[in-house]
């Protein structure tokens, strides 16, 4: 029994409320605000709440947003608890918003410290510290051990670990990047009654019910994507960590005894292929737990063959999610996403041959890419798609956010559009492309998005989705499935916002 400690201590987010929809703030690379909401359960915040409560630390969970909770409800919690510290993570298009939260919540409580977390945080640590009264800043990934380090140096009046900013003397001390010295095998197994699993059940890629998100390493191992703002803030090229296969099988036991889950999300930027999953997958098998849960993952083109697809499916697996993100070459090569045109189909169809179901994931809108290039991206997806290769897709419009290469050469190529402001952090929220086109509107390009999920419409493929429906659950799932197509095309179909 771990000794209770003097700190009370919030973890999660605050009311982040907008006219523009729900916004999809935790665990989520891109950001986007929804009309049909959507809640992804965070991982590293959600693993930060349970260690610090299994040591000793009167512990909050607070999800705000998938608690539906306001300003004034979220206060008086805070009045009726008088917890010491607020952990929450934040995004570019929500930094500007939380910044005001952070003033209102230093005037209302002084003596609650404010330790912010996050991609956007980490790429511009002093930005945050400069614009808003927050106590600490952890810069960089592994938010839950960071977070641990650092009640243990406030609980012990200890040194405040390197890679989290801090106020000394009324000066903002620039304290590095936050390495992780220990395994992620360290990390407890996530209490999902205490961090409240059920909030977060509104996800339309995942066929069983409860589901859980959960990550067997961070994030990615290719690491390289120009555009991803994970892998060049929170888990930059070289940081990438593996949870044992034998972890996570312990986090599988405890999800489906303990919990009741029955399909089971591994957000790792792409699954460890190799030995690694060929272990995973046999400890899946020798179990017998690839009976008794469906289990999904990210996964990279050509990242595995025919032979550890049926291996997959085996152990369980029943959905690969692959980004397609363009259907040209010069534009995956200028993305550094590693992957090749030709591979995209015969990766789906090894996939689908060992009866996994396959999702696409699609971006429109780079400041290089023709009209014409566009229409190869939605010709490459509906071929696939009518082919059977594919079972569901999504698009959305190419965002850079700061942190990212692609940001970066932005900036130096002048690529946003000439009235957009690129320290205009609310606009990165995909309501408007931020890149100018050689050849399309703004409007046109939010058409694509939704000429892109126009293939969901296409009699063909809605006639074998029909022929796929076996049972209630596949009725229900397909149904969910169209809801939130109808909710995606609605986002993209909103006036697109215009310069003052």
């Amino acid at each position: 029994m771990a000794e209770n400690k003097k700190l009370k201590i919030v973890v999660g987010y605050p009311p982040t409320i907008s006219a523009k929809g729900v916004p999809l703030l935790s665990q989520n690379r891109q950001f986007q605000y929804f009309n049909n909401p959507t809640f992804l359960f965070p991982v590293a915040m959600g693993t930060a709440a349970t260690w610090l409560k299994n040591l000793g630390y009167k512990t909050y969970w607070k999800d705000c947003i998938a608690e539906g909770l306001n300003t004034e409800q979220f206060f008086e919690f805070l009045d009726e608890e008088k917890p010491d510290m607020f952990i929450f993570d934040t995004k570019t298009p929500t930094i500007k918003k939380h910044w005001e939260i952070a003033k209102v919540l230093k005037e209302k409580y002084p003596h609650l410290k404010l330790v912010l977390c996050g991609d956007h945080p980490t790429a511009l640590p002093l930005e945050s510290m400069q614009n808003s009264p927050i106590d600490f800043l952890i810069c960089g990934g592994y938010h839950d051990f960071a977070s641990v380090d650092l009640a243990d140096a406030l609980e012990n009046k200890k040194e405040i670990p390197k890679g989290i900013w801090y106020r000394k003397d009324g000066k903002i001390v620039e304290n590095g990047r936050y390495e992780l010295k220990k395994k992620l095998d360290d990390a407890p197994i996530i209490d999902r009654k205490f961090t409240h699993n059920e909030r977060y059940q509104k996800e339309f890629n995942l066929a069983g019910r409860p589901l859980a998100y959960i990550m067997s390493g961070r994030d990615c191992w290719w690491g390289k994507c120009t555009f991803c703002v994970w892998d060049h803030t929170l888990y930059p090229l070289g940081t990438f960590r593996a949870r044992s296969p034998e972890n996570v099988m312990e986090e599988v036991k405890y999800l489906v005894d303990e919990i009741g889950v029955k399909e089971i999300f591994d957000d790792c930027g792409t699954i460890t292929v190799g030995a690694w999953l060929k272990k995973f997958c046999n400890l899946m098998i020798e179990s017998g737990y690839n009976k008794k849960v469906m289990y999904s993952c990210n996964m990279r083109f050509g990242a595995i063959n025919a032979e550890e697809c049926k291996l997959m499916k085996e152990a369980g697996f029943r959905l690969l999610k692959f980004g397609l993100e363009s259907g040209n070459q010069e534009t995956i090569d200028r993305l550094d996403k590693g992957t090749k045109i030709e591979a995209v189909e015969p990766s789906c169809r090894a996939a689908k041959e060992a009866g996994l179901m396959v999702h696409l994931t699609i971006m429109v809108g780079y400041p290089w890419e023709t009209k014409a290039d566009a229409m190869r991206t939605y010709e490459l997806a509906k071929r696939v798609m009518l082919k059977g290769y594919a079972d569901v897709l999504q698009s959305t419009t190419v965002i850079p956010y700061p942190g990212t290469p692609l940001n970066r050469d932005a900036v130096k190529n002048r690529w946003f559009r000439d009235e957009f402001d690129p320290y205009d952090y609310d606009a990165y929220d995909m309501a408007a492309p931020v890149f100018k086109s050689p050849d399309m509107t703004l409007e046109e390009i939010q058409q694509m998005c939704n000429k892109i999920y126009s293939i969901f419409m296409d009699p063909r493929y809605i006639a074998m989705r029909l022929l796929k429906i076996k049972s209630w659950q596949d009725l229900l799932y397909t149904l969910k499935g169209a809801k939130a197509v109808l909710g995606h095309v609605e986002d993209f179909s909103r006036p697109v916002p215009q310069a003052e």
